[in-house]
């Protein structure tokens, strides 16, 4: 069984960096060579290099991979538990075909467990970075006696599983370092539990920090969607095998999971910003992202250059800058792009007081934050053709949602409900309707297209005569359920209006509840709270899930829907009749309960 799995993205990096000079060396090692320390394997690629390392200020010496390109973003350590206090170490293949690691006294500091003992074996740093031990006599073989990738560090590359061989009980997981300083066993753990059904789980110790819903047979409930156009999440479960892995869609943008030593997991991502791409396209496939980006359309000092917003940033080098207090947000936008060499601009709070900060030429080390880190937003001026390409960092005003985590089922009313309100929505006046109006919240269409992935097929989970419905993620990280109707409707905007509002007034633990809508040129579209376990029919109609659902709970769900029609029908001051009840109309919540 395979399929797409969603993970965690909790942040986003926008890199420049400090160029660095090439080195040329070889990918692998045989018997009886070695590295010693100050010497490195570097992947036929030029991507990553393995050799010996001392993290932060510690003076103590590691066997670790990193990127060829970047030392310091270390992503495996060998010896974590075991340093080397001294300058005088080696990795070597001994005569059993073993790879150690030695100090000076010749003592062996580590060893991988091999399960049988190689032929000719070679050790070798695949451009995955990937750390191998194969057989020598066959260099197109992938099958390996040991790599680096069944032993995972702290951090999750492209092609990396997390979850077990359950043939032989093997564990792969994230562990995260004791310090900045110490790449030791930390605390926190990022792994696959399996009790009946597999689940994710960040740990603390033997411990749940965080887990998602259990797998259902599609996806772990209770997780974002992610946008998958930069990765492909897979899950597969079989006999041999339970594990979770991501696999790059995108050579453009480099990516990696990261379980830092405060326990947060970290999607790591170096892209361009929008309106720029590369300035080396090979070095950038190569994992050195130190050329930078470059425009893709030059500033042409047009009245008509845009600005795109980049929230939540680490403003960029001050190099050529100039600043002016006691001006508006409006003024600084301004001064901006009258001057031909201004290149971005923001609002800042300088010493104290507002004032206009503007930068001329390059920008140099712009960083996205994470949200407890301090940052400011920034206007990145933008060629006016690229002006509608802003998909990745402009976010719309936030409509903040108030979502209710329901732990009772919850019974669709989906859009083939027959309204029996006309009497009272012809009673009501103009004035009423806009009052009515400010208790649904609107969202505009850009917001809900980039939910949505721009209404992929891949997001979509339904449709029917009415028009789809897709699986979004608003930028808070709430996921919803967009119902996108058919443009072929005849209903107009005011009763759209009424009608959206009368069903956000609809309050009960049985319905789930619309959270917003958005009306734009041709396109009407409503925003219900997600129900990731999908409707009742997913379930009793298929011969294996069906079993999830024990007679107590089906007892529940029919309760459950008893509940909503009896509120629907006869509690609600509406009164509204429900005449397309079926089991697809039936969505159940995590506990797969109604």
């Amino acid at each position: 069984m395979e399929t797409h799995l969603f993970f965690a993205f909790f942040c986003a990096w926008i890199c420049l960096s400090v160029p660095l000079e090439p080195c040329i060396a070889a990918d692998s090692i045989r018997m009886d060579q070695s590295i010693s320390d100050g010497e490195t394997l570097v992947s036929s690629g030029q991507s990553f290099e393995v050799g010996f390392f001392s993290p932060g200020s510690s003076k103590n010496r590691y066997l670790g991979i990193w990127y060829k390109n970047t030392p310091q973003t270390v992503v495996w350590v060998a010896n974590r538990n075991n340093p080397i206090t001294d300058s005088y170490g080696v990795l070597t293949i001994i005569n059993n075909g073993k790879p150690v690691l030695l100090d000076q006294t010749k003592s062996v500091i580590w060893s991988p467990y091999l399960a049988r003992e190689p032929e000719n074996p070679v050790a070798q740093l695949l451009e995955t970075g990937n750390l191998v031990l194969r057989d020598g006599s066959n260099d197109s073989s992938e099958t390996y006696i040991w790599q680096s990738f069944d032993d995972p560090s702290d951090t999750m590359l492209p092609g990396m599983k997390v979850g077990w061989n359950l043939k032989t009980g093997l564990q792969r997981k994230l562990t995260s370092w004791k310090s900045a300083d110490d790449p030791s066993l930390g605390d926190f753990s990022y792994r696959i539990d399996i009790n009946v059904l597999p689940y994710l789980v960040l740990g603390v110790g033997a411990g749940k920090k965080v887990r998602s819903g259990p797998w259902n047979g599609h996806e772990f409930n209770g997780l974002n969607a992610l946008d998958n156009s930069v990765y492909k999440a897979v899950f597969v479960a079989n006999n041999d095998e339970v594990y979770a892995l991501y696999e790059s869609n995108n050579s453009k943008i480099i990516s990696r999971l990261t379980l830092n030593h405060s326990g947060f997991l970290q999607r790591l991502i170096c892209e361009c910003l929008t309106g720029f791409t590369p300035k080396s396209q090979e070095e950038w496939d190569m994992f050195n992202t130190s050329s930078g980006c470059r425009r893709r359309m030059p500033l042409d000092c047009q009245i008509e250059d845009g600005f795109v917003k980049v929230t939540g940033a680490k403003l960029p080098d001050l190099i050529y800058f100039h600043v002016i207090m006691s001006v508006s947000l409006g003024e600084c936008k301004a001064l901006c792009l009258n001057n031909c060499s201004c290149t971005a601009y923001a609002y800042s709070n300088l010493n104290g007081s507002s004032g206009c900060l503007m930068w001329f030429g390059d920008l140099i080390d712009i960083r996205e934050l994470t949200s407890e880190k301090p940052a400011e937003d920034i206007y990145i001026r933008i060629h006016t053709s690229e002006r509608g390409l802003n998909t990745i960092q402009k976010k719309k005003k936030l409509v903040i949602i108030l979502v209710i985590s329901s732990f009772s089922g919850i019974l669709t009313l989906g859009l083939a409900i027959w309204f029996q309100f006309w009497k009272k929505r012809r009673m009501g006046t103009d004035q009423e309707s806009k009052k009515e109006n400010l208790e649904l919240p609107l969202f505009d269409l850009p917001t809900i297209a980039t939910a949505t992935n721009n209404f992929s097929n891949t997001n979509k989970i339904g449709a029917g005569g009415f028009g789809s419905v897709y699986k979004g993620n608003l930028p808070e990280g709430v996921a919803v359920a967009v119902k996108r109707l058919s443009k072929n409707s005849a209903q107009g905007v005011q009763e759209f209006k009424n009608e959206a509002v009368l069903i956000a007034k609809l309050q009960h633990k049985n319905l789930v509840r619309l959270l917003g809508c958005c009306i734009q040129g041709e396109e009407r579209i409503l925003l219900y709270e997600y129900m990731p376990n999908k409707s009742l029919d997913y379930f009793i109609f298929d011969q294996n899930r069906r079993a999830l659902l024990a007679w107590d709970k089906r007892c529940k769900i029919v309760m459950g829907i008893a509940r909503g029609l009896l509120y629907l029908h006869q509690d609600s001051r509406f009164q509204i009749i429900h005449r397309d009840l079926k089991t697809s109309n039936i969505l159940l919540d995590d506990n797969l309960l109604v």
